[in-house]
This record gives structure tokens, C-alpha cells and sequence, in this order.
């Protein structure tokens, strides 16, 4: 295993206890609607990175193509929760349009796991 799939399992990680963290604040805190899809959003993709670094580490997939996928998964997810999370503590987000920025980039990082899968492999 390199290290950008050590470093994208370190990072998924800590997005599991961030999750974890958000989804007990959400519980206990009157409107944290914001707070239960932040958690929800990384508790999500912490699994779709790690698989995706697991079968691009195993030549499942094209090994590249699957890293990129990760590090999509684990930068989008970050940046919408980041968001949600700031807006619910400061009032204001990180940058006009970040959660939807994080998702669309979840979402091509989902493409990119389906072409990685697809890709001849060499």
C-alpha cells in the first residue's frame, strides 16, 4: 500500500469520528437537521473511500482512477459537511455554493469509481 492510500485511509477515518461526533451532536441539540446530514454525508463515503482505495490497491479496478475516486469521496464529503456544520454553528458557510460544489463532486467521484471499474486494466 503507498502512501496517498495510507493518507486517504487516515483521512476517511477521521471523517468516521467526525460522523460519529456530529451524529451525537444531532441527537442532543434541538434543529440539527443540518448536523444529521452532515453526519450522514461522511459516515456514507467514509465506506466508498476505503473500498475504493482497497479495489484500486488490489488492480480490481484502474488503480489510478480508483485513488482519484477516493480522494474525490473524501475532499466532497468534507467540503459538504463542512459546510452544513459551519452553517449551523456560524450562520454561514465556507463559500457561496460549497455543499453543492461537494456534491456534484461526490457525484462525479462516483463516475469516476464506475470508469475505474470499466477501464481496461494493463
Amino acid at each position: 500500500m503507498n502512501g496517498a492510500s495510507r493518507l486517504l485511509i487516515g483521512l476517511a477515518a477521521i471523517m468516521g469520528a467526525c460522523g460519529v461526533m456530529l451524529a451525537a451532536a444531532a441527537a442532543h441539540l434541538p434543529d440539527a437537521t443540518r448536523l444529521a446530514a452532515a453526519s450522514s454525508m461522511l459516515l456514507f463515503h467514509v465506506s466508498a473511500a476505503i473500498a475504493a482505495v482497497a479495489v484500486a490497491d488490489r488492480a480490481v479496478v484502474h488503480a489510478r482512477l480508483g485513488i482519484v475516486a477516493a480522494a474525490g469521496f473524501v475532499i466532497a464529503a468534507s467540503l459538504f459537511a463542512g459546510d452544513l456544520v459551519l452553517r449551523q454553528y456560524a450562520g454561514h458557510g465556507l463559500f457561496p455554493m460549497a455543499a453543492p460544489s461537494g456534491g456534484t463532486l461526490l457525484i462525479l467521484s462516483w463516475l469516476v469509481l464506475a470508469v475505474a471499474a470499466m477501464w481496461p486494466k494493463r
